[in-house]
């Protein structure tokens, strides 16, 4: 009963005895998260060939889907996974959970100045001494509140990356003299060490434009030489490799295509996190694999499926999914196909989603569906197939997601389940 969806039948089971079944979508109440476990491979593929051609390091970031299973998939070396570096969280919480999980090497990629959370780090590499746990830093206040919270002494300096931004983005030095005197101010601290310099390109642009390609390329070309400026000084600690980390799963081939040639004695890491999961929205729009990256796009990985409910108007019909259900940030979902039928006749064709209250969707049937009547076939008990958009905001709204094999298939097996800690 605590997992949304599941068959009444599979309470009290075992995950394996659940799996043994053969449990097929159809088993599911309505509305249902599916991932698509065929997508899913083919991504992680995809993903890992571009890294290593490019020459960058992976360390896809975990907060998009807070799945454990899902992490290893990354983790594991080839040909079943991606070979990640590590793993990318955005709170002292979140790795938390990273490390309970066997998690080795994690990018905090947010400013960290919480003395609970700062506590636990400190501890945490002192108990496990293979741990790398790497923080951000984007003002002088922030290495002192660092500092304040770590002022019972550490075994071993928390390392901490010097934040790079730009106007209008979000956190990040707004300038070079200011990310310098960060950099001063870790590597003269008792308990931090200045590990290289990090940003987010992905909040400058948020299109595929010249103009957005030309302000990310920019950005990323001032984050190398922040780092060669701060190489230059003698900042580094002496025998440390830096690191020199971007990337989003927008703009990630042109942080293939700038850091590597600038920064040859920094390990580039790419922390790109809407590649495992990709999704038919915002990505599917904007991602650079398939479209400047070789000709074989990233594959959707994630559907929900939902139940029409009412048809109280000929060009609306009502689902059982809302924001509860479904992501609506960047992107409403996309009415894909009618579930168990081979043709839909059209019933589908110019439809869109208007709007997701907490519990329903507002499917509007194309004009021309309504005209000919095709619309008319689209019945209260019918079940959907939706699209959606934004994957960092879809898992969190489930807490057991099952697996099918693949999501176009009539009736689609499932052949795992995935857990996620929200």
């Amino acid at each position: 009963m605590r997992d949304k969806s599941f068959p009444p039948s599979a309470h009290g089971q075992t995950r394996e005895q659940f799996l043994a079944a053969g449990p097929m979508r159809s088993d599911f109440a309505t509305p249902l998260l599916t991932l698509d476990a065929g997508a899913m491979v083919h991504n992680v593929a995809r993903m890992a060939d571009w890294a290593q051609e490019a020459g960058v390091l992976l360390a896809p970031h975990g907060k998009t889907t807070m799945a454990p299973a899902l992490w290893r998939q990354l983790l594991d070396d080839r040909p079943e996974g991606a070979g990640a570096w590590g793993l990318t969280l955005a709170t002292p919480w979140q790795a938390q959970v990273g490390r309970a999980h066997g998690v080795r090497r994690i990018i905090i990629a947010n400013e960290t100045v919480d003395p609970i959370g700062l506590q636990w780090i400190a501890d945490e590499l002192a108990a496990h001494p293979e741990a790398e746990i790497l923080s951000w830093a984007d003002g002088v206040d922030v290495v002192r509140a660092m500092e304040a919270g770590l002022s019972g002494g550490v075994r071993r300096p928390l390392r901490v990356l010097v934040e790079l931004g730009g106007a209008g983005g979000r956190t990040g030095a707004r300038d070079r003299a200011t990310a310098r005197a960060i950099a001063e101010a870790i590597a003269a601290s008792p308990v931090l060490e200045l590990a290289g310099v990090g940003g987010y390109e992905g909040a400058l642009a948020h299109d595929a434009g010249d103009a957005a390609i030309a302000r990310v390329d920019a950005y990323l070309a001032e984050l190398a030489g922040l780092h060669r400026e701060l190489a230059d000084a003698g900042l580094y600690p002496a025998g440390v490799r830096a690191v020199v980390t971007a990337g989003g799963s927008a703009y990630f081939d042109r942080v293939g295509a700038v850091l590597p040639p600038l920064c040859l004695d920094a390990d580039v890491v790419v922390r790109s996190g809407a590649f495992q999961i990709h999704d038919d929205g915002f990505y599917a729009g904007i991602s650079p694999m398939g479209r400047t990256i070789g000709e074989v796009p990233f594959r959707s990985a994630m559907h929900v499926w939902a139940r029409v409910l009412s048809r109280p108007e000929p060009g609306l019909a009502l689902l059982d999914c809302g924001r509860r259900d479904a992501s609506f940030d960047e992107g409403l979902p996309v009415a894909q196909r009618i579930a168990g039928r081979a043709e839909d006749d059209g019933v589908l064709a110019g439809s869109t989603v208007s709007a997701l209250n907490d519990q329903h969707l507002f499917l509007r049937l194309g004009e021309a569906a309504v005209a000919s009547g095709a619309a008319a076939h689209l019945r209260v008990g019918d079940v959907v197939r939706l699209g959606l958009s934004h994957p960092c905001t879809v898992l969190d709204k489930w807490r057991l997601i099952p697996v099918v094999a693949d999501a176009d298939a009539p009736d689609p097996v499932v052949v795992d389940v995935v857990e996620t800690v929200f």
